[in-house]
């Protein structure tokens, strides 16, 4: 759905519709993934503009925001793991589940040579940054990044996070419209921060209604949710598909979450 209202978006207003495969999880990246992504769009009747970027080839990018980031003092590193956060009862709780405690904040001389993450110390950050807003739909959203706590923006297993790799890339590439589900609206606030701290202009933004199944759950692959691949395969016409997104519907039975 997002690609096809985003896809829409551009060619109604003579601009560029870019096609970027975030493949920085080495345990999830596999290139017949990409591919699959790729032939789903064509199988819907959308043509993307320019080269296909790809984030694992833009890693010196996000190496030097991220190196902004520690000279400003506002990145700190975190030596916890999943099960040391769960366990942690000072942990306090946001509008998606428990938010990291600050466990590594603030820790003297940490030993870099043991593996480690780089959390952004949002309270410092935000004082920095001062009040922002963001514009979703036209209308001024104030920015909350404490909402989403401390979060990662490099990993231990990858030497980057979708929150810091995607705001670099959209700026990078000159991006002034992102369409996307309302499931990324909360990680927009930490991105406008994000944008303020790095200098970055800020795009428009236009969260729109998730797909869900006809139970009213989200469609998720550990779920058993049916792919686009898997309609292909069932002869689905995909002009339906597309006509129904335009439309602000849900085809096949499946429904929209409020907006």
């Amino acid at each position: 759905m997002s690609a096809v209202l985003s896809h829409d978006f551009a060619r109604t207003r003579g601009g560029r519709f870019l096609l970027r495969i975030e493949d920085i999880d080495p345990g999830r990246a596999r290139e017949e993934f990409v591919a699959g992504i790729e032939e789903d769009l064509r199988w819907l009747g959308l043509d993307w503009d320019g080269a296909v970027v790809r984030q694992s080839g833009r890693l010196e990018l996000y190496a030097a925001a991220l190196e902004r980031l520690k000279t400003a003092g506002l990145v700190y590193p975190c030596f916890c793991t999943r099960a040391d956060i769960a366990r942690s009862v000072a942990a306090p709780h946001g509008p998606e589940g428990a938010l990291y405690p600050g466990t590594c904040r603030g820790v003297t001389s940490p030993d870099l040579a043991r593996p480690h993450a780089w959390r952004l110390d949002v309270a410092r950050a935000s004082a920095q940054a001062g009040s922002l807003v963001w514009h979703d739909h036209a209308q001024d959203i104030a920015a909350r990044p404490e909402l989403l706590g401390d979060v990662v923006l490099a990993r231990k297993d990858a030497p980057v996070s979708y929150h810091l790799a995607v705001t670099v890339d959209d700026a990078d590439q000159g991006v002034t419209d992102i369409i996307r589900g309302r499931d990324l609206f909360l990680s927009t606030h930490v991105h406008r921060l994000l944008q303020a701290l790095l200098g970055l202009p800020t795009p428009a933004y236009h969260h729109h209604a998730l797909i869900l199944g006809p139970d009213g759950s989200r469609l998720a692959k550990r779920h058993g949710s049916l792919s686009l691949a898997d309609l292909r395969a069932q002869g689905v016409d995909p002009q339906a598909l597309v006509s129904a997104f335009r439309k602000g519907g849900a085809p096949l039975g499946f429904r929209l979450s409020d907006p």
